[in-house]
């Protein structure tokens, strides 16, 4: 049976603006970059972002699930919870955790790791009496029925071992990227020492950064969501993702070059179709005022002309712009999202 929201997602076209920063580092300190369009573009990785906005959702009260390689730990946890021992707790958590894991980050949340406890505690916590297809069960039955892990529902997951248990992510990250070329700057600095016997400076070294206008494109798929949450759940989690994604900025450098812009422009469209993406391929040049308000005009434009030249294959059944109309806040915007959520 056909879900109301299969092929339904929002999403969120943003532009947003930071002076001097290094969002996101690559391995030898430097903002990362990536050609686009033949220049050189500045980048946030989109597990950078995702990163900052599930630990924002955290922040805004969302209960998170546990991403971690220290399965059997997590498991053991649980055991001793639920009145094991702890050498009984250490065996089954080890036992658990082998029917998922060898050596890999695994998401899990809290009340799984409950239900498995229990379920251990139901054969006095003896490991050889815990079995792979039991487990599987009882991991099904107890995700699909609480929001104490959403993050497992937006970012999905997937356990080699234990398939069966795959969840589909529903949101997916573009890199962020500049709409305009960049060039990395250096900055040369040097530090003082509080008990120096000698002028000069203790230290001198040197940072990168640039500065840029990025483009971020964030697709949210209602109906894998759904699959997951029930309707009210849905409204929530789409209350909370629209905040972490306004509220959340990588954190790299921030003691340093904070970087704490918020959005300056966003068009949020509500589809049941095709998804589109602005490759922004064609760098902006600037005008007066910056990069950002060319940015913006190519933006709608480019979606303007993109839907007409498509005819119904992007199902567009909302369309918003927040940045420009005072009147119109982030709180209206979340309101108009949730009206297509029946």
């Amino acid at each position: 049976m056909k879900s109301f929201f299969e092929s339904m997602r929002i999403e969120y076209h943003i532009l947003q603006s930071f002076p001097v920063t290094c969002l996101n580092r690559d391995d030898v300190g430097a903002p990362k970059t990536a050609i686009i369009g033949g220049v050189t573009r500045a980048r946030v990785s989109s597990q950078c972002w995702k990163r900052q906005v599930r630990l924002t959702m955290a922040e805004l009260g969302v209960k998170l699930g546990t991403r971690t390689k220290k399965v059997a730990k997590y498991i053991a946890k649980a055991c001793l919870n639920a009145s094991a021992d702890e050498e009984a707790a250490l065996a089954c958590g080890e036992k658990i955790a082998k029917e998922f894991s060898d050596d890999t980050l695994l998401f899990f949340s809290d009340k799984e790791a409950e239900a498995f406890a229990e379920h251990a505690r139901k054969f006095d916590f003896q490991p050889d009496k815990i079995k792979a297809n039991d487990l599987k069960k009882i991991s099904k039955k107890v995700v699909n029925k609480n929001l104490d892990a959403l993050d497992i529902a937006l970012f999905g997951r997937m356990i080699a071992k234990a398939p069966e248990l795959n969840i589909e992510a529903a949101c997916s990250f573009s890199h962020a990227i500049s709409t305009h070329k960049v060039s990395n700057e250096v900055e040369f600095f040097t530090a003082v020492d509080d008990l120096q016997d000698e002028p000069g400076s203790a230290h001198m070294g040197s940072l990168e950064f640039n500065s840029a206008t990025y483009y971020r494109y964030i697709s949210l798929d209602l109906g894998q969501l759904a699959q997951t949450l029930d309707n009210e759940e849905l409204k929530k989690a789409v209350e909370v993702f629209t905040k972490a994604l306004y509220l959340a900025v990588p954190g790299a450098r921030q003691a340093t070059q904070s970087g704490a812009s918020p959005w300056e422009f966003a068009k949020v469209l509500v589809r049941k179709g095709q998804r589109l993406q602005i490759p922004f391929e064609t760098p902006i040049q600037p005008k007066s005022g910056g990069y950002l308000a060319p940015s913006i005009d190519y933006l709608k434009t480019y979606i303007d002309k993109k839907e007409k030249l498509s005819g119904s294959v992007y199902g567009k059944i909302g369309d918003y712009e927040w940045g420009e109309d005072e009147t119109f806040n982030l709180d209206n915007l979340i309101q108009s999202l949730q009206t297509h959520i029946s």
